[in-house]
């Protein structure tokens, strides 16, 4: 992936982020691993600054899965108080540039004292319309989708809908994202190339773009670079290839 130049003519309309590498940061530079993590939320910033200039209406970063509840207690509970310093900190700039606050995931498991700063976080800024930043905090992808089953599972036995009527759409109306759309490009961090249980309805039919820069290395230029990769790529959504022949998805 080249070095970023100017955005894409029509950036994508919603970009989700897998943030890896910031323990690797840190150990590379014999940093505690919460180093790594504090240099993490400059990137942050930069991404965030970065979509709302160019246009870009969705962002989504994957902050805190499900599985990292089993890292070391030190750990978590730093990162719970990065998360609520965060959110504390960020908030004037949302309301100045007009961007919403959402947040998917099972958030009853944070901390009471990151909870409320994170409802009030998305109340104040309720309004905004400029951009939506979506934080996935403890969550986990197939989590999602089963609680969205027994939604619907709940809804047809009390005989409010129909087992045989439920569509793609009312399944995605069930899930964390309701209300948002899918989206087009997922970047992931650090060299990994997996989706390691990140909207795993959501990203069916979304670009992916793989960097080895470490998250907290992760800026701007690196920003811009992926969403160039992005403008590069013909979506076919499971249409006919360019020599005729049929891919996975086609009917």
């Amino acid at each position: 992936m080249k070095g970023g130049g100017l955005p894409p003519s029509a950036p994508p309309r919603h970009v989700a982020v897998i943030m890896d590498g910031n323990g690797r940061w840190a150990r590379q530079r014999g940093l505690p691993r919460v180093e790594g993590h504090r240099m993490g939320i400059r990137s942050v910033r930069a991404v965030v600054e970065c979509a709302r200039e160019i246009g870009i209406s969705y962002l989504t970063l994957y902050a805190f899965s499900t599985e990292n509840w089993g890292r070391p207690r030190t750990e978590v509970t730093t990162l719970m108080g990065l998360l609520r310093e965060f959110l504390i900190r960020e908030l004037p700039d949302l309301n100045k540039h007009g961007i919403r606050l959402r947040v998917i995931g099972e958030t009853g498991r944070l901390p009471s004292h990151v909870r409320g700063v994170l409802d009030h976080a998305v109340e104040a800024t309720g309004r905004n319309s400029s951009m939506t930043l979506t934080l996935a905090l403890s969550y986990a992808g197939r989590n999602e989708i089963v609680r969205a089953a027994r939604k619907l599972a709940a809804a047809a036995a009390a005989g409010k809908i129909l087992p045989e009527s439920i569509t793609d759409e009312d399944v995605a109306g069930s899930l964390d994202t309701a209300g948002i759309p899918d989206p087009d490009l997922v970047i992931r961090t650090s060299g990994e190339i997996r989706v390691s249980n990140f909207l795993l309805w959501q990203a069916a039919y979304a670009e992916f773009v793989f960097t080895d820069v470490l998250w907290p290395d992760f800026g701007k230029p690196e920003f811009l670079a992926a969403l160039e990769e992005y403008a590069h790529r013909d979506r076919r959504f499971g249409l006919a290839g360019e020599q005729g022949t049929l891919s996975p998805g086609d009917p």
